[in-house]
């Protein structure tokens, strides 16, 4: 009985653990406002595709990071997706034929510049 109650309380405790948010990590932090300060200086009047691939590394190294870190990073995973999904939309767009008019870009950048500022604040104010 005494081993049942174990075996119970550790499946409980396991399934409790996949609803704790992450906590504070210095260097997500600093590359989601690496992302921040990318997204504040993209020039629509300039090639696209440089600077969005930029962001889309960025983006890129985050989520690999947060990944390989494994244990409870599903929030910040999850924050930082529909940044992902624009920035994915936009480099495509970027680097087809159409690349995309300025005024398509600074939509784009208006946007980002709210996931952005969303997902800098939820990273930052974790602990």
């Amino acid at each position: 009985m005494k081993k049942l109650s174990v075996v119970l309380f550790l499946v409980l405790l396991q399934g409790c653990s996949t609803m704790l948010p992450s906590f504070w990590d210095d260097n997500q932090s600093k590359k989601i406002i690496d992302v921040r300060q990318s997204v504040a200086h993209l020039d629509c009047k300039q090639s696209h595709l440089p600077q969005v691939k930029q962001i889309h590394n960025q983006l890129e190294w985050f989520q690999l990071y947060s990944e390989s870190k494994g244990f409870l990073q599903n929030d910040v995973l999850a924050v930082i997706k529909p940044m992902q999904e624009t920035v994915e939309e936009f480099y495509k767009r970027s680097a087809g034929k159409d690349q995309g008019s300025v005024p398509y870009c600074e939509m784009k950048k208006k946007i980002l510049i709210k996931q952005s500022a969303t997902a800098a604040s939820a990273v930052m104010w974790r602990f």
